[in-house]
């Protein structure tokens, strides 16, 4: 995961330095998702075929390329689009896969707690790669930053290999085009109501998830030009990777919650107050930067706090001999809301008066965070029979 986030820890000063508007930075940052989401698919269903440590492998090579591809030859738009589609396949094959390579080797009363310690490690890999980028740009410049990051997803892919006993799965099927769209089985999937209210839930959270992170960095420089007083006492990069940081256990606590109190209501109510929590972030960008940073922790705490919960739902929901396809279907539909959040985020931007005008910013929070405001209301429009 550690160039996940490289290009939104320096999404204001690449922006800068090559010109583009907040449209196209946010279409850049939407890449990624967009190679994740031409990818998942057929890594997922792989494992459905071949042992999944090899789809990891490959993954963590791609993503090692990509980072490093863009720290060498990244020159503006084009260049970046291409790297960062190249980024998100590579994570892609590794991310669902590992998912997988967990799940097979878990099962019975412990699965649902492991599953959200591992989608919790995804905000651990956020923080680092926050972190990274924070730490050697100032000192080396922001190509070694992607340099570095490369190191991650390479020496990750050997470690899977190396140490993760293989399996292949029980029943090796052909390789066919159902393998890149398993139309039959993602309507089996969508046929179970739970299954399916799991999947386009996730659609939802990854949109504001992935939209309100590839623009934390930029929003903390705006309430920085906005400080009467003494600004921001850490780096922007830094701050984010703390607050990513801070917000990784609020998946796991989510879950336990969710077994006490119900995944349904639960989910509802931690994607309404995310959305809610995002306007008040952005109506307070003026605030003295103490309250600013306590608002964006509490935010981010609310966007993660459902995600484990999502997750372990939809591996309890989905037949077991349709997981990997229901794996890959919920990934590509999460993940295209990954691919829209930061494009939606940074298009609001332009449209409702650009990066310095205070109401954009409520906007683009108001944009990414619209999915999540409504899902009390549609649960209550749902069927009582849909299981959650």
């Amino acid at each position: 995961m550690l160039g996940f986030s490289t290009y939104a820890a320096l999404l204001p000063e690449l922006r800068d330095a090559w010109g583009l508007s907040n449209s196209q930075a946010g279409i850049v940052g939407g890449m990624f998702f967009a190679g994740y989401v031409a990818t998942v698919s057929l890594a997922t269903a792989l494992t459905d075929r071949i042992d999944a440590r090899r789809v990891y492998l490959a993954g963590g090579l791609a993503a090692a390329v990509a980072s490093a591809g863009f720290g060498l030859a990244a020159t503006g738009f084009w260049s970046a689009v291409v790297f960062q589609v190249i980024l998100g396949a590579g994570i892609a094959a590794t991310y669902m896969p590992g998912l997988r390579l967990l799940s097979d080797r878990i099962s019975g009363l412990h699965q649902s707690r492991y599953i959200a310690f591992y989608t919790s490690f995804f905000g651990i890999g956020t923080a680092l790669s926050f972190a990274i980028a924070g730490l050697v740009t100032p000192l080396y410049g922001w190509r070694s930053a992607f340099l570095a990051s490369a190191g991650g997803p390479l020496l990750a892919g050997l470690a899977v290999f190396a140490f993760i006993q293989p399996r292949r799965p029980a029943a090796v099927k052909a390789f066919s085009l159902g393998v890149l769209f398993p139309l039959a089985a993602w309507r089996k999937v969508l046929a179970d109501r739970a299954a399916a209210g799991f999947t386009f839930g996730y659609a939802a959270h990854c949109l504001e998830l992935f939209g309100s992170r590839a623009w934390m960095v930029a929003f903390l420089a705006y309430s920085a030009s906005l400080q009467s007083g003494p600004g921001f006492p850490w780096h922007a990069a830094a701050i984010a990777a703390v607050v990513n940081l801070v917000a990784v256990p609020a998946s796991i606590v989510g879950n336990e919650l969710a077994l006490r109190f119900g995944r349904r209501r639960w989910i509802v109510a931690a994607m309404a107050s995310s959305g809610a929590t995002g306007l008040v972030l952005a109506l307070g960008a003026p605030w003295h930067w103490a309250l600013v940073l306590a608002l964006l922790t509490v935010y981010s705490m609310l966007v993660m706090a459902e995600s484990g919960t999502l997750t372990a739902g939809l591996v309890a929901a989905a037949p077991g001999e349709l997981r990997g396809a229901a794996l890959g279907l919920y990934s590509l539909a999460g993940f295209g809301g990954g691919l829209l959040g930061p494009v939606l985020f940074g298009a609001a931007l332009d449209v409702a008066g650009g990066a310095a005008s205070h109401l954009a910013w409520i906007a683009a929070y108001a944009a990414i965070g619209a999915g999540c405001l409504a899902a009390p209301l549609v649960v209550r429009m749902s069927p009582r029979r849909t299981r959650l």
